[in-house]
């Protein structure tokens, strides 16, 4: 009822609603009237929904506190099963989720490695992680929805936006003098933009690309 009748108050502390909460409203409210209008292939309104929901809460919670919490990945993990089996079958679906957890714990090893290595060489330690586990087990419950050969095309993409995103971000801290080594970027949003690029809109990408 709180979220439905003024004031919208936290019934426990009394903290109003802060700006997250109306801009995580309305945008699923623009989603939801989008897929209404324009419901995605082979996926529909309802499903359509429900895999924006996971990606949303993934998305805010790894924004905000740099972790994908393993409950979450577990449910995912239920959920991508499900869509990739309906969408790809059991083979792929299964051959996807082996695919995009091997090759994202590959780069985890890889990450944990160099951070070793870089410790070494500046003779203190570092705190950040390269990429975090929680990275790995999403991956894996992407390669769920996406399937084989279809997370292959979804870890290009992530890695490419990931890419993009930090030689900006590394300009423009370079340009202000606010640049700080080894500064960690929450990588589950390049995974999800990646995920709803293939899902949601992958018939224009075949289009157009």
């Amino acid at each position: 009822m709180n979220y439905l009748f003024w004031p919208r108050r936290c019934p426990h502390c009394q903290q109003a609603r802060g700006r997250r909460v109306w801009l995580v409203e309305f945008s699923g409210l623009v989603v939801s009237i989008w897929m209404w209008l324009a419901p995605p292939e082979n996926l529909g309104y309802w499903l359509g929904m429900i895999i924006w929901i996971f990606f949303g809460v993934v998305t805010i919670i790894d924004l905000e506190h740099r972790l994908i919490l393993h409950p979450i990945s577990l449910i995912g993990a239920g959920l991508g099963l499900a869509i990739g089996i309906y969408l790809h079958g059991t083979t792929a679906t299964l051959l996807g989720g082996v695919a995009g957890f091997g090759m994202m714990f590959l780069l985890y090893g890889l990450g944990i490695l160099f951070m070793r290595i870089s410790s070494r060489m500046r003779g203190q330690p570092v705190e950040e992680d390269a990429l975090g586990y929680g990275d790995v087990n999403l991956s894996g419950v992407l390669g769920l929805m996406l399937g084989w050969p279809g997370i292959l095309a979804g870890l290009t993409i992530a890695i490419l936006l990931g890419g993009l995103v930090s030689l900006i971000y590394l300009l423009v801290t370079l340009a202000t003098r606010r640049y700080r080594a080894f500064t960690a970027i929450p990588y589950g949003p390049f995974l999800i933009a990646a995920a709803i690029a293939l899902l949601f809109f992958r018939g224009y990408l075949l289009a157009n690309l």
